[in-house]
């Protein structure tokens, strides 16, 4: 009786051990945050290595879960279901931002930003931190770091010199449906036309418009500088999207560990725009080697004359000042 007893509990400690020896490595993977990732870019964009070269850095303590190509929830719908909490972490467009924080149509503002240098030290700035804040508040998002994916330029079939906004009078740029859009055609002096972009190249082909404005890597995917003589580096647009993560994540951080997120972020981007930009550049040295036209033209008239029409349309939401801080850094 006695023997028998003292095996059940040799038995019982044993199992007890065990159990103790697991329950360490459980605690910890449930202690891991769920990052549920929605974009609209593919698996194969060079920003999808950039996220997943973020998520790595920080697996310890998040598991990364990305869903591509809008597979989770329809374009333009993410920041309410980041808003919501059916996602933790999402590619977001400045643009719709703005929709529900109209203070920040300044961040979608035409000449805004002169190249990527300045987009991400806007970011870094006191005014950048201003806009930040702003969305942590009233939406209840925390961005994180800017996205960028191409300077837009304006790309002709005519072989007209360009080099202020006047010359671009009457000139039919293909420019995506929608009044932000349109508006941003007129802010550089252009006559806004909405095609499809899978029907631009054959708009441009058949003459229904005169050019089109993409980023190089865009231009040259969709084959556009075949059909067209010039590639003027009008830089009207540094493209961007923002990392944004929901505010109660952020919150529940330390602020030991909002600061490794932050630095994990930047510096995954950083790498990530070094090897954008120089694919840029490759393809702007293509454009010249097939004899395309590329040059850069009176940047400083089209910057005044398209803030001039983005404050008068616009001016009323932005916060005063902002501007030319944002101009003076």
């Amino acid at each position: 009786m006695h023997s028998s007893l003292t095996r059940r509990l040799v038995i019982v400690a044993g199992v007890l051990a065990i159990a103790l020896a697991v329950v360490p490595s459980v605690v910890f993977a449930e202690a891991k945050t769920k990052l549920k990732f929605t974009c609209a870019f593919a698996e194969q964009d060079p920003r999808a290595d950039a996220y997943r070269a973020f998520a790595e850095s920080i697996k310890e303590n998040f598991d990364f879960e990305p869903y591509y190509l809008n597979s989770l929830f329809k374009q333009g719908t993410e920041l309410v279901a980041l808003q919501r909490g059916n996602v933790e972490l999402v590619n977001l467009a400045p643009a719709d931002i703005s929709k529900q924080l109209p203070a920040w149509s300044l961040m979608t503002s035409a000449y805004l930003f002169r190249d990527v240098d300045h987009l991400r030290k806007v970011f870094k700035s006191d005014v950048g931190r201003e806009f930040i804040k702003m969305a942590h508040d009233q939406l209840d998002i925390q961005v994180i770091v800017p996205v960028y994916f191409g300077s837009r330029n304006v790309n002709l079939k005519p072989d007209k010199k360009i080099m202020t906004p006047e010359d671009l009078a009457g000139t039919k740029l293909r420019m995506p449906p929608g009044e932000f859009w349109q508006f941003l055609g007129e802010s550089i002096g252009a006559t806004p036309t909405p095609v499809a972009f899978a029907e631009t190249y054959t708009a441009l082909q058949t003459g229904a418009i005169d050019g089109q404005d993409n980023p190089p890597l865009n231009t040259q995917l969709m084959k556009f500088n075949e059909v067209t003589t010039q590639y003027v580096l009008t830089s009207h647009v540094i493209g961007y999207d923002v990392m944004a993560v929901s505010a109660k994540i952020w919150d529940a951080m330390t602020a030991d560990q909002q600061a490794e997120f932050q630095a994990a972020a930047e510096k995954a981007m950083d790498d990530y725009e070094a090897k954008f930009t120089a694919l840029e550049n490759d393809a702007l040295e293509s454009f010249k080697s097939q004899g395309m036209k590329v040059y850069t033209p009176d940047v400083d008239a089209f910057r005044a004359y398209a803030q001039k029409k983005y404050l008068e349309k616009y001016g009323k939401d932005w916060p005063q000042g902002a501007l030319e801080s944002i101009n003076a850094l």
